[in-house]
């Protein structure tokens, strides 16, 4: 922990700069005071918040010209251009959004992030400067309800849904890849750099019926528009190095960024728990291109990433335990195009490919696979009226799989499939009144492999109660084609299939908002399988079953404590499943019952930093213990995860940034291996699936080039 004690000193040190009161008073067009507005100078952690007459007061170690920004939910953001040093304290007027003024919108199992949001319980920046996020979307959106934490995959599982049941989407176009490289019981990070994404959408359910292929969840991330401003970024961490560069010009704007993360100097000083022959090694890049006319914008996003790792994979049925060594290499292509066509028409299309290529070492064995995925989709929306709106379109995704398992000087076993699923979707949005909106929608689809068409209506409702308060309901038809682990060995299968329903609460005033949701989840075929592990000669049949229900609660305030934002979320969930080999219906491994996230954000101005904390909380998950005779009768010891992070403004355009993941060294079980045969005492033993290192601890220095010398990653971090 000298790391940790010397930045603190160093930090410290970095004081008495020149400070320059910022105040006035924020009303609204009838002059009444506004309280709780957020007031900030862009690009910094200057800022405070109106009180209940309306007046703020906050001081700056910013110099020169720059953008004084005032917010508030519902209402449109001032952006004025002040100077510091000649600033006069005065009252700004913010009008109420035309999107928002008092107008229902269906909450029910969404959760939204981005300046364009409707109901907003999430900031673009949260996502990024959460402790224990360590950057990844992924982790940051663990800290909601209805999320699951399962520390051994890293993934996203939502509701009592497994991890591939939740689907990702950029610009409106599925992932087919959307984690990195893995090995068993070694947790994966989401693909994607999270600077280049305006909002992010995070439906726990009863979403779209323009989207499909998902039982449980989608997440949406949506690129940025537009940029103004031409800069390069330089980052220099403890796991690598980063650079990126933006270019404008007329209407095109194009953003580059490549970065090289070596986890050697980590795993060097943070004991490990997992056996590392070659520490975990990526070099990744992004980039979009845009073009923006009078009518339509042309956006052009494409990602790489080259992964490896070598490490001793340690079983308890396994002796010499097992050298894994993996290469893993995966492209991203994505290109949409939207058009105003007149008259209320607005028309989109995009395309997108995915190339996901595994090379991986068991030992003396080899396996090889590589999955080809397409998506195409064109939609059309007509508004009618503001009580009327129709969207409409069509989907078409290809999938080509295939595997090569090569067993050391006996056998090559080839596997794979090809399938093609045609969609086709319609959605109508019908303001029944100023207070009461209504959702309904129809999804059809035919996949060619499973040959299989499937119907899937969806409905939703909200009723505006008042200015700050409405519920919600949602009702839907989900289905999705079963895991590629199955579809490589069969066709003789079927969709898949969950119905939603969702009764959501959710009350927005000022800095504060609160929401709460119960649902219920109904699963058929699911899949079921008669061997130890899913393997060739396994019998596959669509007799699983299964349901989930509970109550998620969240609770945002940035109001009651000055320069503090916080949010609590607590997940109750009670989910039973009968579906691979399991021998009746029983809460699966994965699934927590209780599931409690505390994220708080402090801002010191003194200090220029933000300080922060996250605490997760989980009830004990459950295990199979071969000694008892009640199957899945186990639960591992409960899990607790304490993180912190603090990001420290050396001057306008350079951020140094510190953060441990786990702080006080918790050791958390995720579960046990049991032996495959009983010991000479008839006892089978068991080894802990642990996390692969008790701590994760990560610092890096960030520095903004630009003309203006006033953008800086605050909000990359």
């Amino acid at each position: 922990m000298k790391i940790f004690y010397t930045l603190f000193l160093c930090l410290g040190t970095v004081l008495g700069f020149a400070q320059t009161k910022i105040s006035g008073k924020v009303t609204d067009t009838k002059g009444n005071p506004i309280q709780g507005a957020n007031i900030f100078v862009e690009g910094t952690y200057d800022g405070g918040s109106s009180n209940e007459k309306g007046d703020f007061l906050f001081e700056t170690q910013a110099k020169g010209n720059q953008v004084l920004q005032i917010t508030f939910l519902s209402y449109e953001t001032i952006k004025q251009n002040i100077v510091i040093e000649s600033y006069k304290p005065r009252t700004y007027i913010l009008k109420e959004s035309a999107n928002t003024l008092n107008e229902v919108v269906i909450t029910a199992g969404t959760f939204e992030a981005g300046e364009k949001a409707k109901v907003t319980v999430l900031k673009p920046l949260d996502i990024v400067t959460t402790a224990g996020s360590n950057g990844d979307i992924i982790a940051a959106l663990q800290t909601l309800p209805g999320t699951s934490t399962v520390g051994e995959s890293g993934r996203l599982f939502v509701r009592g849904g497994e991890a591939d049941e939740a689907q990702t989407y950029v610009d409106g176009l599925r992932v087919a890849q959307p984690y990195g490289a893995s090995s068993q019981n070694v947790p994966t990070r989401g693909r994607f750099s999270p600077f280049l994404f305006s909002g992010i959408s995070f439906s726990t359910g009863g979403y779209s019926a323009e989207y499909g292929e998902a039982l449980s969840s989608v997440l949406l991330l949506n690129t940025n528009d537009e940029e103004s401003v031409e800069k390069t970024d330089i980052s220099l961490m403890t796991v690598g190095l980063g650079l990126a560069n933006t270019q404008v010009w007329k209407k095109n704007s194009l953003s580059v960024n490549a970065a090289y993360l070596n986890l050697q100097p980590y795993q060097a000083l943070i004991p490990q728990n997992v056996t590392w022959n070659k520490p975990y090694q990526t070099l990744s890049g992004e980039t979009v291109f845009r073009h923006k006319s009078e009518e339509g914008l042309f956006k052009l996003y494409a990602a790489f990433d080259v992964s490896k790792f070598n490490l001793v994979q340690e079983s308890i049925n396994n002796p010499k335990n097992t050298e894994v060594d993996m290469n893993n290499q995966n492209f991203y292509l994505n290109t949409s195009y939207k058009y105003n066509l007149g008259n209320r028409w607005q028309l989109f299309s995009g395309l997108s490919f995915g190339l996901g290529e595994n090379k991986i070492g068991l030992h003396v064995d080899r396996l090889h696979n590589t999955e080809h995925a397409y998506h195409l989709k064109t939609r059309l929306r007509k508004s009618f009226s503001k009580q009327l709106k129709l969207t409409f379109g069509a989907d078409y995704f290809n999938t080509n799989f295939d595997e090569n398992y090569n067993v050391f000087q006996t056998t090559d076993f080839q596997y794979g499939y090809k399938a093609n699923i045609v969609a086709a979707f319609a959605e109508t949005d019908i303001m029944l009144t100023k207070k009461m909106l209504l959702k309904t929608g129809l999804r059809f689809a035919n996949n060619d492999y499973l040959h299989q068409s499937s119907i899937m209506p969806r409905v939703s409702f909200g009723y505006k109660v008042n200015k700050t308060s409405q519920f919600s309901l949602a009702y839907g038809l989900f289905e999705q084609a079963p895991n590629q682990a199955y579809l490589k060995f069969t066709n003789q299968l079927q969709n898949e299939k969950a119905a939603h329903y969702i009764f959501s609460y959710q009350y927005n005033k000022g800095s504060r908002t609160l929401k709460t949701e119960f649902y219920f989840k109904k699963y058929d075929n699911l899949i079921k399988y008669n061997t130890r592990l899913a393997e060739y000669n396994s019998t596959y049949t669509n007799l699983g079953n299964g349901d989930a229900k509970g109550f998620d609660l969240f609770w945002r305030d940035g109001k009651s404590i000055k320069n503090l934002e916080y949010w609590l979320s607590y997940s109750y969930l009670d989910a039973q499943r009968d579906y691979k080999n399991y021998a009746n219906k029983v809460t699966p491994s994965f699934a927590a019952a209780h599931t409690l996230s505390l994220v708080t954000k402090y801002w010191i101005n003194d200090l220029r930093s933000q300080v922060g904390f996250s605490h997760t909380f989980t009830s004990g998950r459950p295990y199979n213990n071969p000694n008892e005779s009640v199957f899945m009768n186990g639960k591992t010891k409960v899990y607790n995860n304490l993180s912190f992070n603090w990001a420290y403004l050396i001057s306008q355009q350079k951020i140094l940034y510190f953060s441990v993941t786990n702080v006080l060294g918790t050791q958390n079980v995720y579960g046990y291996e049991y032996a495959n045969t009983p010991n000479t005492n008839g006892i089978y033993d068991r080894k802990a699936i642990t996390p692969t290192a008790d701590r994760f601890f990560f610092v890096g220095f960030f520095w903004t080039i630009s003309q203006d010398k006033k953008d800086n990653q605050l909000k990359n971090l």
